[in-house]
């Protein structure tokens, strides 16, 4: 029992030790945004696309820029060999080295160093809207997480308040029973009702409890357990984007929107491949240049006698072979594409069908976008429409639950209908906190298409 104990105690100072952090940490959604910016998988993916096209312009860059390579060999070569002095052959070891430093410099191959390089840019520039994108879709869903932590944070304190109120109208009713007043079956209806308050709390806390993992496992937190948002009363203002025409609001969408930007990027990509795989078909002109030098270790002649025969000396020094041997090699080259069963022609047309898809992906981003921003303003006026008719439904719960507790306190109405009433009412309170935070949601999805984001940058 005594080991039972302490096992409590240090699980309820734990349990404090986590609520004490809990409490030196509450986050906005600016700081979970901003966040989420730094530390996402997705974002930082799109961070390294970035910074590989940034790669692909300076490899294209490069192209324009004469090659440049240095080479040396040294060999050895052991057995028969051809003796320079005797010239016979003879079993010997002899040494060679070589030097050479070669350049070339592409003069025209069709323009597709031209195409490469614009091509790169391009890709750039798309990898760049990609990640705007990425960073407008993390917003929005850190967002709605923020926003689904909010509801079910009121949507607990409802809960437990209601738990509260009957728990007082139990210990009434108990009252009310053993005064003789009511029938016991309102006391059992009232028991069953605080129970499945009870019941209604643990449900809203999990609730709560998930929302809060979700956000923290989106934002890549690994202290889930202190983890919490600031209190913050969120009011839905009416947003002067849904004051706009739905015209202009697409409009406006095609012109700040990423999607749009994205698929007219990959169109221009796909014209440019079709530039490039038609330069293959053209001449191509380069111009090289190679130095090299060399150096043997083997004896030498450098003469005869009076009899005539042949005056071995050792090899020259090395350096002055180097500059004794050296030479210079330049030109042009003209490659003329004849036949090359049929490659360069297929990439042409695999180019151009590629163009095609991405003219009809194209054409379906601003069909797509389009469609969405009507969703969007569509959803967000029905939104509007269900908040403001459950605020219109609660008050009327709200009136009519007033009539029933006054009812049943003068023993005008049984548990069981009463207990309908305020069911009816905590339901219309619920709803009313689902449909607010539904509309302010909606209405960050229309202002994004907007150009407006999800948080305003200071």
């Amino acid at each position: 029992m005594k080991i039972i104990k302490i096992h409590l105690l240090l699980t309820f100072v734990l349990l404090l030790g986590f609520g004490a952090a809990a409490q030196t940490k509450k986050w906005t959604i600016e700081e979970c945004v901003a966040y989420a910016m730094k530390n996402n998988i997705s974002i930082k993916q799109s961070e390294l696309d970035v910074r590989l096209a940034d790669i692909d312009k300076k490899a294209a860059v490069g192209n324009f820029f004469p090659s440049l390579n240095a080479s040396s060999q040294h060999s050895w070569s052991i057995g028969a060999n051809i003796n320079p002095v005797t010239n016979a052959r003879e079993n010997q070891t002899t040494q060679f080295t070589q030097m050479s430093l070669s350049s070339s410099v592409d003069l025209y191959n069709g323009l597709q160093n031209q195409n490469r390089l614009r091509r790169a840019k391009l890709a750039q520039l798309a990898s760049q809207y990609q990640l705007t994108k990425m960073q407008d879709d993390i917003s929005l869903f850190v967002a709605n997480a923020y926003l689904d932590i909010l509801f079910n944070r009121e949507n607990l304190k409802v809960q437990q308040s209601q738990l509260t109120n009957d728990e007082k109208q139990l210990i009434r009713a108990q009252e009310l029973v053993d005064a003789g007043m009511v029938p016991r079956g309102d006391l059992l209806d009232m028991r069953a009702t605080v129970a499945s308050d009870k019941q209604k709390v643990v449900v809203a806390e999990n609730a709560l409890l998930i929302s809060r993992l979700s956000l923290a496992q989106l934002l890549r937190l690994e202290d889930f357990a202190s983890f919490d948002i600031a209190d913050v009363d969120i009011e839905p203002t009416p947003s002067p984007v849904m004051a706009e025409s739905p015209e202009a609001i697409v409009a406006k969408a095609n012109e700040v929107r990423v999607e749009i930007k994205i698929a007219k990027a990959n169109l221009d990509l796909a014209e440019r491949d079709i530039k490039i795989a038609k330069g293959a078909l053209q001449p191509s002109l380069s111009f090289g240049y190679n130095f090299g030098t060399n150096a043997s270790y083997s004896d030498r002649i450098i003469g005869v006698d009076s009899n005539g025969v042949p005056i071995i000396a050792g090899p020259l020094p090395v350096f002055d072979q180097f500059s004794d041997n050296k030479g210079h090699n330049f030109g042009l080259q003209l490659n003329v594409p004849i036949f090359n069963g049929f490659s360069a022609k297929n990439n042409v047309d695999r180019s151009k069908i590629a163009y095609e898809r991405s003219k009809n992906t194209f054409d379906q981003a601003k069909i797509d976008l389009e469609t969405n921003v009507y969703k969007a303003i569509t959803d967000t006026k029905g939104a509007l429409n269900t908040y403001e008719a459950s605020i219109a439904t609660l008050e009327a719960r709200q009136e009519a639950f007033n009539y029933a507790k006054e009812k049943y306190a003068v023993g005008m109405m049984n548990a069981f209908d009463y207990n309908q009433s305020q069911t009816l009412y905590i339901n219309s309170q619920s709803d009313v906190i689902r449909a607010k935070y539904d509309y302010i949601f909606k209405t960050k999805v229309v202002e994004l298409y907007f150009g407006i984001p999800i948080i305003q940058k200071q």
